[in-house]
């Protein structure tokens, strides 16, 4: 008998050997892209490329179910609170969740409820500039003056009765400047620590005020859940109310998780080569079935040559391809290119209202044709001559083959207030000149201008969106210089966030209207943090009062009119240049399944999700 089962298993390992003869590294999906992670810290986290690396380590209490961007399954939480099974209370102030059992992190620390409160309170407690914290402060935090607070730190000067974050502390350190000031900082941790409970297993969430729960569900389908010994032995903040402000905002690279990983998902890391590689091992002690893959690499490769020569060699089994060149890899055998993909991505042109002065992208820094002074974009009538510049249709249909829509309003398709019908800009030099004419009561015209545009060096679509707006600047008037200057993604963020950029070419991704809105127009938003002091003004006054009505509406029809005020605003005011958003097409080898739909959710078009991959001659 054992001789036969023995025959059995050999026959069976022969035959997966012969399966697989001619697929390389059947262990491993290599996955080549343009960017690169910026950071393995889950609450500094604002780019594509690092959200990629830590959603195959880290894990989440619930999240998307399938495709679906309102339905929700379990993951480290056993529920998905409801009203129906009770764990949804008090009118919707209170959420009740149940945290799994037996689950380990990849130190083989287990998972306690603590560890969710802590998380959570860390995400708020980061507070990072331009970040996402705000995703649990307008819930949690009783409001300012009627208003949703967006950042730990409001409450902190409200409660020590100062006039800024700085204030508070002695010059250059993290030390209160008194005592009244130490305990304004421990009240306002304490008003947050309010919001949590622990009782057994469960995890009780308190909400300050009524908050929409689609909203409130779909922040943490977001939120990493980590192990808070590990994050404090590690040199994080300890979870303690006297201590918490000396973690708030951190430097990227000063930030002690900055480069270090300790999650519950499928796989871990194994090494971080920054700039150039992230490999990841599958985590045998998984709680959930193990990854069916040992290895998987991220691999940043600018070049979509040197991307599709080794998609073609089978030293990729994945690629990312701009879309100008899909029609460069459809026919190569052995690669499959998906059908068309919608993403909940948007791409765009920022003006920033005002930029640091001593910016070296605005040349001279006055309006006498060899720069532009700072708060150039200020001005409407400049803002719209550069709207009716760009030549929105034909950049959708030749630089990305008409794989996406152009849009109207920082609200896609797919989302609450979307509405087809709203105005949009479109290309007229006629009308281009007009504006441009009237702008600093002819001054720019006569004078002329100086300023350059950035964008990501890596990536081809945005080159070609400043490259068009160059040349039909020049085409209008001559003496309009915009200088379109490739930067690297990790030094183009730094200088975003720093207000140094007077126009910038971005995607953004955002799965709800309110992040939409919140993100781009807000005064507390990452452009409102980018696009200089005047945006900011100007942004509190305009559109401030109507996202904080849409975050308070009590049905979606309510807040869809608000949106769609929102929109129409945009169109007024002119705020942004609208791109495309765009469908996205997956191009990999024919060896490699499982990618979509079963590992594929609109929510994180950019991400790919590791687990479920495999390869396979059949």
């Amino acid at each position: 008998m054992k001789c036969k089962w023995f025959w059995v298993t050999g026959i069976l390992i022969l035959f997966s050997i012969m399966v697989l003869a001619n697929v390389p590294n059947p262990d491993t999906v290599i996955y080549e892209q343009e960017r690169a992670a910026e950071t393995l810290d889950p609450a500094m986290v604002i780019d594509t490329a690092s959200g990629e690396v830590l959603d195959n380590i880290y894990q989440t209490l619930i999240t998307f179910d399938g495709t679906s961007l309102t339905r929700y399954v379990p993951v480290l939480s056993t529920n998905v609170p409801s009203v129906k099974d009770g764990t949804i209370l008090d009118n919707g102030m209170t959420y009740v969740f149940h945290i799994r059992k037996g689950v380990h992190f990849q130190n083989g620390d287990l998972l306690t409820p603590y560890d969710v409160v802590y998380s959570l309170e860390r995400f708020v407690v980061t507070g990072m500039a331009g970040g996402n914290s705000y995703e649990l402060t307008e819930p949690l935090l009783p409001k300012i003056d009627g208003n949703y607070v967006d950042n730990i730190s409001k409450w902190a000067v409200k409660l020590a009765g100062a006039k800024s974050w700085n204030d508070l502390f002695a010059t250059s350190t993290t030390t209160p400047k008194n005592e009244a000031y130490k305990n304004a900082l421990i009240d306002t941790f304490n008003l947050l620590s309010k919001a949590f409970e622990i009782k057994g297993d469960d995890v009780i969430i308190h909400l300050a005020h009524p908050f929409s729960s689609d909203l409130f569900l779909n922040y943490l389908a977001g939120i990493d859940i980590l192990d808070a010994k590990w994050a404090s032995d590690n040199g994080a903040w300890s979870g303690t109310a006297d201590t918490w402000w000396k973690y708030y905002n951190p430097q990227r690279q000063a930030d002690p998780l900055y480069s270090i990983t300790n999650g519950t998902g499928p796989f871990e890391l194994q090494s971080w080569t920054q700039g150039r590689e992230v490999v990841l091992k599958r985590f045998d002690g998984y709680w959930g079935e193990p990854a069916k893959i040992k290895y998987a690499v991220i691999k940043t490769v600018s070049e979509f040559t040197t991307r599709k020569l080794d998609l073609m060699r089978g030293d990729a089994d994945i690629i990312s391809v701009p879309p100008a060149y899909i029609p460069q890899v459809q026919n190569i055998p052995g690669v499959k290119v998906s059908e068309n993909i919608p993403e909940l991505a948007q791409y765009q042109l920022s003006f920033a209202f005002s930029v640091n002065p001593h910016s070296k992208y605005i040349y001279s820094g006055k309006l006498d044709g060899n720069g532009i002074p700072p708060d150039f974009f200020s001005n409407l009538d400049v803002r719209k001559g550069f709207e009716y510049l760009f030549p929105h249709r034909t950049y959708v249909k030749d630089v990305w083959n008409g794989l996406g829509i152009v849009p109207n309003s920082p609200i896609c398709t797919g989302l609450i207030g979307y509405d087809p019908d709203l105005p949009a800009y479109h290309q007229d030099l006629a009308k281009a000149a007009e504006y441009f004419k009237k702008a600093y009561n002819g001054e720019v015209w006569k004078k002329g201008f100086k300023f350059a545009i950035i964008y990501n060096s890596t990536d081809p679509t945005m080159q070609e969106a400043c490259q068009m707006l160059s040349a039909y600047a020049q085409q209008v008037n001559p003496k309009f210089n915009v200088v379109p200057v490739p930067v690297l993604w990790q030094t183009l963020v730094g200088e975003f966030l720093s207000n140094n950029i007077p126009m910038i070419a971005l995607d953004w991704f955002a799965n709800t209207s309110y992040d939409r809105v919140y993100g781009y127009l807000d005064s507390s938003g990452v452009y409102g943090e980018a696009l200089g002091q005047n945006f900011r003004e100007f942004a509190k006054k305009e559109f401030d009062p109507l996202i904080n009505a849409a975050i308070s509406a009590t049905s979606n029809s309510v807040a869809e009119k608000i949106y769609k005020e929102i929109s129409l605003k945009t169109y007024e005011d002119a705020i942004m240049i609208w791109l495309i958003q765009p469908s996205r097409q997956l191009v990999y080898r024919d060896w490699l399944h499982g990618l979509y739909p079963t590992n594929y959710n609109p929510s994180y078009a950019k991400d790919l999700h590791f687990y479920g991959l495999y390869k396979s001659n059949n």
